[in-house]
């Protein structure tokens, strides 16, 4: 026997997830088009989303995914840390770097969980909590390299957060509903070759541990 599903939720839920994927947002028309929806049925759901701070109308009338689903979504950050940290420690105790896991809000990147090494004579200290624009810093461009259809393993900075601190982060690829980035920060020299294929297995490994 088929499983019962509640088809106005599932249009609810597919609201959101059109949205979160246009960053420019989208006007109702639009999202109609999207979704192959009636406008009318859309603008009851946008209306009711509306209500639950769920969804936001910016100056031009075009929608967005709201701050509602911030609230949401921090309520599942302390599971996302705790599956993180054991391999960024790992990540950062093998490389001698500091490592961190990056999430997003908005259009920022967001430190979600650091691990300094035990082992060195300096590291970058780094904060949880840091915050910074997803266009700047490896942690924000690797989370926009995920958003590309085939993207590269991973992207490398110089400088563009702290003069003189060489960056190079990989996008967490494949767990539903989160947006993030592994990545290891130093003030000395960088091997791509070498930390890439490191820092990308372990956001493959987070990628594995939260699916």
């Amino acid at each position: 026997m088929p499983t019962e599903t509640s088809q106005t939720l599932d249009r609810g839920l597919r609201v959101l997830e059109v949205l979160a994927s246009s960053p420019g947002g989208l006007t109702i028309t639009e999202l109609s088009g999207r979704l192959e929806v009636n406008r009318t049925v859309v603008y009851r759901l946008v209306t009711t989303l509306e209500q639950h701070a769920f969804l936001r109308r910016d100056a031009r009338g075009r929608l967005h995914v709201g701050l509602g689903l911030l609230h949401l979504a921090s309520a599942v950050h302390p599971l996302v840390r705790d599956v993180a940290v054991p391999v960024l420690r790992e990540l950062a105790e093998g490389v001698g770097c500091t490592a961190h896991l990056t999430v997003t809000e908005g259009e920022e990147a967001v430190a979600l969980a650091v691990v300094e090494p035990s082992w060195t004579d300096f590291h970058v200290g780094y904060r949880v909590g840091s915050r910074h624009p997803l266009s700047s810093g490896a942690a924000g461009k690797a989370i926009l390299l995920g958003r590309e259809v085939d993207p590269a393993p991973y992207v490398l900075t110089s400088g563009e957060l702290q003069a003189g601190a060489r960056g190079l982060a990989a996008p967490v690829l494949g767990v539903g509903g989160l947006e993030a980035s592994v990545g290891v920060v130093t003030l000395g020299d960088l091997d791509a070759t070498v930390l890439g294929p490191r820092v990308a297995a372990a956001a493959a490994q987070i990628a594995e541990r939260l699916r």
